[in-house]
């Protein structure tokens, strides 16, 4: 599988740490940068690229993920979600790892390399690449509101049971 990582100078050393174990367990490892450490670094350059990237290869048909890596992993997440037809979570453990992917079908991880020790934030990654996507129609559904918001900026309509209680209804 081709993975696409990008990160900040807080991120740095994680990233060439997972280029290294990708590349050893058989994936192909895109590396967005940065390429040297560098303290006033602005994460969206590299994190935005990697986004791009994977939303470029699934659109082209190829099995693509991506990884972005920053101190918390907060602003990373939010820049890669920017990117259309991305959908990064913010991980910080095995468990929100399987869920992202099982649940969210999500294609970019978010970790924060000051949060964690390297060998749980691999083992993050490893247990995000090996999970897939249930597609249950529950699932499939919530995914398909937050691509049609996407696509339109129209929100999707209230249940029923939300009728008449809530803002919308004036």
């Amino acid at each position: 599988m081709r993975v696409h990582l990008g990160s900040d100078h807080a991120g740095l050393e994680l990233k060439e740490h997972l280029l290294n174990w990708l590349a050893d367990h058989g994936h192909e490892a895109v590396d967005h940068g940065p390429f040297v450490y560098d303290a006033v670094d602005d994460y969206p350059v590299f994190c935005l690229r990697a986004a791009e990237a994977v939303a470029a290869d699934q659109q082209d048909g190829v099995s693509a993920l991506g990884v972005v890596v920053g101190g918390s992993g907060n602003g990373e997440q939010m820049a890669a979600n920017k990117v259309k037809g991305v959908r990064s979570a913010l991980v910080w453990s095995e468990e929100t790892a399987v869920l992202a992917r099982e649940h969210n079908d999500a294609n970019v991880i978010s970790v924060g390399g000051r949060m964690h020790t390297v060998e749980d934030m691999t083992r993050f990654v490893e247990v995000f690449l090996g999970t897939e996507f249930t597609g249950e129609e529950r699932h499939v559904r919530r995914i398909g509101m937050l691509a049609d918001y996407e696509k339109t900026g129209n929100l999707p309509p209230l249940p029923a049971s939300a009728l008449g209680h809530g803002p919308d209804q004036g």
